[in-house]
């Protein structure tokens, strides 16, 4: 084990440097407290060994920066003190000692503490390697709850609790474009090709989406069929022109649907841009931009509509 040892007497701290040594341990040393904390922060350690009375910062001082610092190890303290009085060892313990000794030292005293104390490192070591897994698979299923997971975009769940932020910052007066992208004729595709073959297409889709990303957009499935994107804009021409290009992006895969008049697979998108500070204006520039989505299918599919949400 890496052992730090503090101790202000160096027959003492020469005596324990061997005896730790003998042991087959790796020794640093120190002749006060601060010395030792030093070396703490430096490079850590299994076992830390102080004598609790020393000029300038005791073991008590030491103990409790030790103690209070965030680190992933738990080294394990002993004092190391003439003072074998009950009192001593409450103050040890109450500022976060595991154990103590009484000079003059004992060498089987000190080699059954370090036994003890490899016990009590590799439980630790154990327990934060489990809560670093348990941490990553929170995180995992945290990532999953809010991805859809046939396309792999951000869902329902992603959306709804990234409005709340974004209606902050349309409320600082940032502004932002809502694109509704829903694949034109697709229960015919899936009638003719069958669904199989419509959830390659909806991947498909996905996948051109988010490869037509800007950096600062984000992509959604809204449900079904439909997608959302949401980018930060400038303008209303520069809404529109991000929204065509996530269409003519689509239309370039040319995936077959022979079902369509188009013979591909096409979006209808609506778009809407509100810099509109009111709390509802997050639900009014979403149902502006499905207003707009509806318009694009009536005025025959596979087109972009621009609809204001003031």
């Amino acid at each position: 084990m890496r052992i730090i040892i503090a101790e202000d007497d160096n027959v003492t701290r020469l005596i324990l440097e061997a005896e730790l040594h003998r042991l087959g341990h790796k020794v640093l040393t120190a002749r006060d407290g601060e010395g030792a904390w030093a070396l703490y922060t430096a490079s850590g350690a299994d076992v830390i060994i102080s004598d609790g009375m020393m000029p300038g910062v005791d073991g008590f001082e030491l103990c409790r920066r030790v103690r209070s610092a965030e680190a992933n190890s738990y080294p394990y303290f002993i004092f190391l003190t003439n003072l074998a009085d009950q009192s001593f060892v409450r103050r040890g313990m109450k500022v976060g000692a595991d154990d103590y000794l009484t000079k003059p030292l004992d060498t089987a005293s000190l080699a059954a503490r370090l036994v003890v104390a490899s016990r009590i490192c590799g439980l630790y070591r154990r327990l934060a390697a489990q809560h670093i897994e348990l941490e990553a698979l929170n995180e995992a299923l945290y990532a999953q709850a809010r991805t859809d997971p046939l396309t792999t975009l951000a869902n329902r769940l992603c959306l709804n609790e990234q409005l709340v932020v974004l209606g902050q910052k349309v409320a600082a007066g940032e502004t932002y474009c809502a694109i509704m992208c829903d694949v034109d004729h697709f229960k015919l595709y899936n009638d003719h090709y069958g669904h199989l073959a419509g959830d390659a297409v909806l991947r498909s889709v996905a996948a051109c989406l988010k490869d037509t990303l800007r950096s600062g957009d984000r992509a959604y499935r809204y449900g079904g069929e439909e997608f959302l994107v949401i980018a930060p804009v400038r303008s209303n021409a520069e809404a529109a022109t991000i929204a065509e290009r996530f269409r003519v992006a689509v239309e370039r895969l040319a995936e077959p649907h022979r079902e369509s008049p188009f013979g591909i697979v096409t979006l209808s998108v609506g778009t809407a841009v509100t810099t509109d500070a009111a709390e509802a204006s997050i639900s009014a520039w979403l149902g502006a931009a499905d207003s707009a989505l509806y318009r694009s299918k009536e005025l025959g599919r596979n087109r972009n509509t621009f609809r204001s949400a003031a």
